[in-house]
């Protein structure tokens, strides 16, 4: 049997308190530091809540309905099947990537928007989604639920044509 004592004194306990705490505010801005805060544009990925999601939003120039819409937990696969990896290339054209959250849980923020070019009078079909990590926004996009509809980054687009029904 293996017997080791230490005599605690107030210098060696000072040091063990200081030396914990030390590393538990170093792992504590660790991962704090890898959350984005703005994108390489000057873009504000802040959304830890309603205030910042609508401030994320109205960067582009979207005007939406403060309520969300719907609320959900979502899973970003590990692995990206080709929805994902085409889903994915709307985020990586926005200086987003959802591959570095795969395995993830997120939330997903659905909002109505009510100023799409050509779509203002029926703002009930434009839906803006945001995917959320840790208060920030990860991903995301804006879409038409209409049949035929669309998917696009979060740009704001000039007056576009809509599509003949």
């Amino acid at each position: 049997m293996f017997v080791f004592s230490l005599r605690a004194n107030k210098k060696r306990v000072f040091l063990m308190v200081v030396l914990l705490l030390s590393i538990a505010l170093g792992l504590f801005l660790t991962r704090n530091s890898d959350l984005p805060v703005t994108d390489d544009s000057g873009i504000s990925l802040k959304a830890a809540d309603a205030e910042q999601r609508i401030a994320f939003l109205s960067q582009f120039g979207w005007e939406i309905d403060e309520d969300p819409v719907q609320v959900e937990e979502i899973v970003i696969p590990a692995e990206f099947d080709e929805t994902y990896e085409k889903y994915n290339e709307i985020q990586l054209a926005q200086n987003l990537d959802l591959s570095n959250y795969a395995g993830k849980t997120a939330k997903k923020w659905t909002y109505t928007v009510k100023n799409y070019p050509g779509y203002e009078t029926e703002n009930s079909c434009i839906r803006a989604n945001l995917i959320v990590f840790d208060g920030a926004v990860v991903g995301g996009d804006i879409s038409s639920l209409e049949q035929g509809g669309f998917m696009q980054g979060f740009d704001f687009p000039a007056q576009q044509p809509r599509k003949s029904e």
